[in-house]
C-alpha cells in the first residue's frame, strides 16, 4: 500500500482522534486554570492554615508520573466506590495534574507584581481580596501567559497517555490503524506531525496574546 494512500485512508480516523485530543487539552486547561488559581492564592494568602494542604498537593502532583495518576483515578478509585467513565477520568486527571503546574506559574506571576501595587491599593481603602482580584491578578496574568501557554502545549502531548484507558484520542486512533495495516512508521510519523502542528498553532496564539497584552499595558 502506498504511503499517501495509507494516510488518505487513515485521515478520517486520525482527525476524529485529533478532535478528542483538543477536547482533552482545552477542557483540562480550563479545569486546571480554575483549580490552579485557587491553589496559587492558597499559597500566598496570609493564612498559614491553607498553605500546607496546597503545598502538599502541588508537590504530590508534580512529583508523581501522570500515567500513575491516570491509573489511580481510573483503575484505583473504583475499588472505593468512586468510578468515572474513561473520558471523564482522562479530563479529571489531566486537570488535576495541570493545576499543580499552573498554580506555580500563577503564584510566581502574582509574587512578581511589585509590592508598591499592594501598598497603593491599601492606601485607597481596598481590602486584600479586592487588591488581589482587581489590581494584582490582571497584571499577573500578563506575566504568566508564556508559562501557562507552555502548560497547554504540554497538555496536548500528555493527552496521548489517556490512550491507556481506552479513550480514542489521536494516539489510540493511530494504534488502531496500525493494528490493521501493519505500517507503524508512516502512521506514527503522521501522528507526530499532527501533535507538532497543534503545538505550533498554540504557540502562534500565545505570541499574539502576548503582543496584545503588551500593547494594552503600554
Amino acid at each position: 500500500m502506498e504511503i499517501w494512500e495509507l494516510l488518505r485512508q487513515a485521515a478520517p480516523i486520525m482527525l476524529t482522534g485529533t478532535g478528542y485530543t483538543l477536547l482533552f487539552a482545552l477542557s483540562s486547561m480550563v479545569g486546571g486554570l480554575g483549580l490552579g488559581f485557587l491553589l496559587a492564592v492558597a499559597r500566598i494568602v496570609p493564612w498559614r492554615i491553607v498553605h500546607w494542604p496546597a503545598t502538599v498537593y502541588v508537590s504530590l502532583m508534580r512529583g508523581t508520573p501522570l500515567l500513575v495518576q491516570i491509573f489511580v483515578v481510573y483503575y484505583g478509585l473504583p475499588s472505593v466506590g468512586i468510578e468515572f467513565s474513561p473520558l471523564m477520568a482522562g479530563v479529571l486527571t489531566l486537570s488535576l495534574n495541570a493545576s499543580a503546574y499552573l498554580s506555580e506559574s500563577l503564584r510566581g506571576a502574582i509574587l512578581g507584581v511589585g509590592k508598591g501595587q499592594w501598598g497603593a491599593s491599601y492606601s485607597l481603602g481596598m481590602s486584600y481580596p479586592q487588591t488581589l482580584a482587581y489590581v494584582v491578578v490582571p497584571q499577573a496574568i500578563r506575566i504568566a501567559v508564556p508559562s501557562m501557554s507552555n502548560t497547554l502545549i504540554s497538555l496536548i502531548k500528555d493527552t496521548s497517555l489517556v490512550s491507556v484507558i481506552t479513550v480514542t484520542e489521536l494516539m489510540l486512533s493511530t494504534k488502531e490503524i496500525i493494528a490493521v495495516t501493519f505500517r507503524p512508521l508512516p502512521l506514527y510519523i503522521a501522528a507526530a506531525m499532527v501533535y507538532w502542528a497543534l503545538s505550533i498553532a498554540f504557540e502562534t496564539l500565545q505570541h499574539r496574546l502576548e503582543r496584545r497584552l503588551a500593547r494594552a499595558h503600554q
